[in-house]
């Protein structure tokens, strides 16, 4: 998995097996080669299993001398000193509130941003990646659990603050950095202070989320958000009940603030067999997307692999997928997607007016790009993406200067 690998000493064998395993660019390499040569020690450098940075958080208020409440996320976890929020990162001490995951990451990668998946951001270049463990949700198909479903205390981590994540960012050459694997929000401080600091320095920052955050969060780390992949993953609140634990409103009310402040949206929907892989509502979903967000969002259909707590069910059929996807183009979305099907001719871009191909993919790699100008090369379509590094940055602060003792949404 994913967690320590720049933290436990493994082969060369072993690390080229895990990143086959786990389908890593091939910008990877320079990294965690660099890292083989130099190991981390953890009694010397503090780092590895258990290791912790903590912080004052961010979007709360104190209720007494010993208690807390959370805002950052619909849960609202009121806590009291010894206790632990839902996201298994967040605690109180002395009425305030303490992030345990600032700076210290359990996962670091390089990748293809065609794995986010964002396929109208920069395609072909790659993503300098950070997740921390912990999570909001409590997906029963999740395929980072060893990390997302853990405590800070139970994974390898590392000391990379928010200025060396630029710093490794740019001497990779990564024109974007990543908030990914797990859910972001829970990290939502050292994500904010990597991406203030990102963006000072000319870095996209993009973000792969559940979207289970409250307004006020969401509209601040909006200003600093070039791209983000939102996983809708169903469109009832009960099978939000049911399978992630989660709230449909909030995650549709962060796609329209995301939306409303110009951050460039893509959409993950994940069809699960028997769940919620219903035609009926998939259109209503769909035609959501097309009234609340436009006809330009690109949408991916996710094929579902058993894993974790439902390896009872059958990966999703191609047919359901392609199925899902006439759906959503009949329902007036003009980039449909479909994933985790390799060789699939969904994985390309289409030009809506001429049906041509103007980027062709190979599972993470761009075959063929003929995109001129943002548009496509045979007729002039315009084409809705970020498409090269020199387009404007996302307007918004570069500030790195943190806010009072006031730390309330």
């Amino acid at each position: 998995m994913e967690n320590g690998f720049f933290s436990k000493k493994v082969t060369r064998r072993e690390f080229c097996k895990l990143c086959v395993k786990g389908g890593i660019g091939i910008a990877v390499l320079p990294f965690a080669v660099d890292a083989l040569r130099n190991p981390v020690n953890a009694a010397e450098s503090k780092e590895g299993l258990g290791f912790i940075v903590s912080r004052e958080a961010l979007y709360y208020k104190k209720i007494d001398k010993n208690t807390v409440q959370c805002l950052l996320c619909p849960r609202s976890c009121v806590l009291k000193d010894g206790m632990r929020g839902f996201c298994r990162v967040r605690e109180p001490r002395g009425g305030k509130q303490y992030t345990l995951v600032y700076g210290n990451p359990t996962a670091v990668h390089v990748d293809p941003i065609e794995k986010k998946p964002l396929f109208h951001f920069l395609p072909g270049t790659s993503v300098f990646s950070i997740a921390t463990a912990g999570c909001n949700y409590r997906c029963k198909n999740c395929q980072n659990w060893q990390i997302s479903q853990s405590g800070p205390e139970d994974t390898y981590n590392q000391s990379l603050p928010p200025e060396a994540v630029v710093d490794k960012t740019l001497q990779y050459k990564c024109p974007t950095i990543a908030y990914t694997y797990t859910e972001p929000a829970i990290f939502y401080e050292y994500m904010l202070d990597t991406a203030k600091a990102a963006k000072a320095l000319g870095i996209r920052n993009v973000l792969h989320s559940n979207g289970s955050l409250n307004a006020a969060p969401a509209e601040e780390l909006s200003l600093y958000l070039d791209g983000a992949n939102i996983d809708l993953k169903g469109f009832t609140q009960d099978f939000y009940s049911k399978v992630p634990e989660g709230d449909l409103d909030t995650v549709l009310n962060t796609l329209k603030i995301l939306r409303k402040n110009k951050v460039h949206l893509e959409i993950t929907n994940l069809v699960i067999p028997t769940l919620n892989d219903d035609m009926k509502t998939i259109k209503e979903m769909c035609r959501w997307v097309v009234g609340e967000l436009g006809c330009d969002t690109p949408l991916h259909f996710s094929r579902f692999h058993p894993t974790f707590k439902m390896k009872n069910l059958s990966p999703t059929s191609i047919k359901t997928l392609e199925e899902a996807r006439d759906v959503a183009r009949t329902a007036g979305l003009n980039y449909v997607y479909i994933g985790n099907i390799p060789y699939h001719e969904a994985e390309n871009t289409y030009c809506p007016k001429d049906g041509k191909v103007v980027i062709k993919r190979l599972g993470y790699q761009i075959i063929e790009n003929h995109l001129s100008n943002g548009k496509c090369g045979f007729c002039g379509t315009e084409i809705p993406g970020v498409w090269d590094t020199t387009t404007p940055l996302h307007n918004g602060p570069v500030s790195l200067q943190r806010r009072g003792s006031a730390y309330l949404g």
